[in-house]
């Protein structure tokens, strides 16, 4: 798409990078641009500084404005926001008949489809994206990762040869966006779902939609294309280097996807092996403290604690952000663990849900880190693992665990 001399309004810089990414790639390829944030540009201060300055760009910080978004040429949704086609300064733009379209959408127009795989799901959609390209790496194959993991890839795509694998991790609002609801639809050559339980319905209104969106993996994918389920594969044998029997099936999952695409059996399954795990999924940070804070979700939480030989030695910690799913699955692991130490907006739900064991609302993560370290005994574990999102006390999960490290290592 030639954006040149366009007017083109993008919905958020965000604190996430994509907005950010964005904005930079559109005046680089000429376009006009006007910048606008329900934020102050205070709040927003890290993100403006990079930024800079640049003649073709406006910014409006503070409020979005109707008439902007009815007088552009082209609007950059931010997949952050809730409920697309309810919101009021969307449905003006497409009312305008101005084209609506988001920064992934962007991406994959300019990808050859067919060396691309997508991979979603609930839980463990990082970990297995991110198994997928050491064992590509390890396979000596050309392969970037990016997608659903912070900042923008439309500044590395003069970089993506015609034999680069792509690997995108996508999440259920990018899939939205990605269905046929504003145009044709697209899917990568090959799909990867590697579970689906209930998520993010604040934002999709509904478990069906939700699912929905999660299926557009596969919706538009054409014959020849590569179907993978996480649900129908069997974990590998093999010992990793990194926690938890779900890793296995994360990286049956992954060496299954690396193969579909060219990937060498033996070298692909030796990269996923030797793969160390990614910050904040439960990184061992210090002598039985582990920072878990990527975990958004109950079914996430509860791995975590399948992951430990012995649950009666883990003090965990949950809650967080409510996204208004059932958070019973959470309440449950008191009754096998030392202690349960729940803080956020869900911290009084997780706790009343509690039948057994040790649960109690401690409101803050420093609040719950002292309190957990008092009633710790020798080769009890520390575990951070929210199965909630952060965004009610944190500005995202990496800030969490981030802070998580500091008050358990202080």
């Amino acid at each position: 798409m030639n954006v040149s001399g366009m007017h083109v309004l993008v919905m958020g810089l965000g604190r996430f990078g994509g907005g950010l990414g964005v904005t930079q790639w559109l005046l680089d390829q000429g376009a006009n641009v006007l910048l606008t944030d329900v934020l102050t540009e205070e709040e927003l201060c890290s993100q403006v500084e990079q930024l800079g300055t640049h003649e073709r760009l406006r910014c409006v910080f503070g409020e979005h404005r109707i008439s902007d978004f009815e007088q552009s040429d082209m609007v950059i949704a931010n997949p952050a926001v809730p409920m697309p086609w309810k919101n009021q300064f969307l449905c003006a733009a497409w009312d305008a008949n101005v084209k609506v379209t988001t920064e992934i959408q962007l991406v994959v127009e300019q990808l050859h489809r067919k060396n691309v795989i997508g991979v979603t799901g609930s839980a463990g959609k990082s970990t297995t994206a991110s198994m997928i390209h050491a064992a590509l790496h390890a396979s000596e194959m050309p392969a970037v990762f990016g997608g659903n993991i912070g900042g923008s890839m439309l500044q590395i795509l003069d970089s993506i040869s015609d034999d680069t694998v792509v690997v995108l991790e996508l999440s259920s609002a990018m899939l939205w966006w990605l269905g046929d609801t504003i145009g044709k639809g697209w899917s990568p050559h090959v799909g990867v779902l590697t579970n689906v339980s209930p998520n993010h319905l604040d934002w999709h209104g509904t478990m069906e939609s939700y699912e929905s969106c999660k299926e557009n993996i596969f919706s538009f994918q054409e014959d020849g294309d590569v179907v993978i389920r996480g649900v129908e594969v069997d974990p590998v044998d093999d010992e990793l280097f990194i926690l938890g029997e779900h890793n296995k099936q994360n990286a049956a999952v992954a060496h299954k996807a690396a193969i579909a695409i060219g990937g060498n059996v033996q070298k692909a399954m030796q990269g996923i092996v030797e793969f160390r795990g990614l910050p904040h999924r439960l990184e061992r940070v210090g002598e039985n403290v582990y920072n878990d804070s990527k975990s958004t979700t109950p079914e996430a939480c509860a791995l975590a604690v399948d992951s430990f030989d012995d649950p009666s030695k883990i003090h965990i910690i949950v809650g967080g952000y409510d996204k208004k799913i059932d958070l019973s699955l959470i309440a449950q692991q008191a009754g096998r663990v030392s202690g349960l130490y729940a803080i956020g907006q869900t911290a009084e739900v997780i706790t009343q849900l509690a039948k057994y064991g040790f649960a109690e609302n401690y409101g803050t993560l420093a609040a719950a880190v002292c309190a957990a370290k008092e009633r710790m005994g020798d080769g009890d574990v520390l575990l951070l693992s929210p199965g909630c999102a952060s965004l009610d006390q944190f500005e995202n999960y990496e800030k969490r665990g981030e802070a998580f490290c500091s008050l358990a290592l202080g």
